[in-house]
């Protein structure tokens, strides 16, 4: 997780710790739901990258190759508040 952590007692998004620019993220397990059940207030859709760099080859999709998806997370903050952080999943860390 880049630009926030995962705040386990809350089960919410949370600021990350001075100094710290990572944080493992908590497992997630992926439940297929109808769209139409799909809750959209009180989570911030968070892009999903396969590495750092926030960039790759543009796809048909309009997405960069390095994008993944969305994963909504719960958060008590407006969405805004993360994006303007640019908060992000990360599948491999540079070394």
């Amino acid at each position: 997780m880049e630009g926030f952590k995962w705040d386990s007692a809350m089960m919410i998004l949370a600021e990350s710790d001075p100094k710290v620019l990572f944080t493992m993220c908590p497992m997630i397990h992926f439940i297929p739901i109808k769209s139409i059940d799909k809750v959209s207030e009180g989570v911030y859709e968070t892009p999903l990258y396969l590495t750092m760099e926030r960039k790759g080859i543009l796809a048909t999709t309009g997405h960069s190759t390095n994008f993944v998806g969305f994963i909504n997370l719960p958060t008590d903050k407006n969405p805004q508040h993360w994006v303007k952080r640019g908060s992000a999943l990360i599948c491999a860390l540079n070394d």
